[in-house]
């Protein structure tokens, strides 16, 4: 599978969007060049502004730009986008719904050898307790594309999560509908549902689950916000059980978003994989996600526990 960098085609499209929509401008905060936001300031350098380290400042200055008629996409390291400047995002931007693209890059563990401190393992939790945040964390390079562009032509703030390293990408997913998951393939006997990088460990996973005999229905829920509850509850009703698999604490994030759609509307055992009550630590990102229990065997094992479950109440 071909291996591409989300970062890479957010910048890409970034100057497709500059070319299409005079009113769009960018703003970053001195890591242009980590966050490829600098293609847009070499094409556009009147609609491209560094804040330097000053991520609270930027996030209120993109309100104002907002407030004038501006399609504003705002970027930094995902740590910084939602931990250092939650209170502008939630008081300045979300408060008054302004059109502002918060797209962070450099999520979760395999951020690698830079360590605790700018691994964002909370981000998607921070930015869901906010009303009016949309978020999408998609799993691929084109992908990423895709929710940049939707995001574009939506109105109202999003929270777009990216990746440091290069991602596979996904063949056959199907078209990208925003506040819609992708099921990637049928299965009738468990669901497996990832967002981001967990997607590809999700479709290895159940590909070796499919040899051992089970089927796994393997959903894309690309959109943590808006759910789609759809999908998710129609899994619930036809499968055994929902493991979900994320780059991001267990707590706040996708898993906790299906527990409470689940919970509310039809109960069933979901097990999630995903970082337990850890901060980060240095390493390669290869060794941090076995570290962390982000693997794909990890995912055929959560599938096996709920599959040796239902045999047990079957007896």
């Amino acid at each position: 599978m071909e291996q591409l960098y989300q970062r890479d085609i957010y910048g890409q499209t970034l100057i497709e969007l500059g070319k299409q929509n005079k009113h769009i401008v960018v703003l970053d905060a001195d890591l242009s060049s980590s966050t490829r936001t600098s293609l847009f300031a070499r094409e556009f350098p009147d609609r491209f502004f560094n804040f330097g380290v000053a991520e609270q400042n930027m996030m209120a200055t993109a309100a104002g730009l907002a407030s004038c008629g501006k399609i504003v996409f705002v970027s930094t390291f995902a740590m910084f986008a939602t931990g250092r400047a939650w209170d502008q995002v939630r008081n300045t931007i979300c408060y008054n719904n302004f059109d502002i693209k918060i797209v962070a890059s450099h999520a979760g563990i395999t951020v690698g050898p830079d360590g605790s401190s700018h691994q964002a393992l909370e981000d998607v939790s921070l930015m869901r307790v906010i009303p009016n945040m949309n978020i999408i964390v998609p799993c691929d390079g084109p992908q990423s594309r895709d929710a940049i562009i939707a995001a574009a032509n939506t109105k109202g703030p999003f929270y777009i999560r990216l990746g440091r390293p290069k991602v596979s990408t996904i063949e056959n997913k199907g078209e990208f509908k925003f506040g819609k998951a992708q099921v990637i393939s049928e299965g009738k006997d468990v669901t497996i549902v990832a967002c981001g990088i967990m997607v590809n460990e999700a479709l290895v996973a159940a590909k070796n689950l499919l040899a051992k005999g089970i089927s796994a229905r393997l959903i894309n829920l690309h959109t943590i916000r808006p759910l789609d509850k759809d999908t998710l509850l129609e899994a619930a009703k036809e499968t055994a059980g929902i493991v979900v698999c994320e780059e991001h604490t267990i707590v706040g994030g996708l898993a906790s978003s299906i527990d409470e759609v689940i919970a509310e509307n039809h109960p069933t055992k979901v097990v999630r994989v995903g970082i337990k009550n850890r901060f980060g630590q240095s390493g390669e990102s290869v060794e941090l996600l076995k570290e962390y229990n982000l693997t794909s065997q990890d995912i055929e094992k959560a599938v096996l526990s709920i599959i040796h479950q239902e045999n047990r109440l079957r007896r």
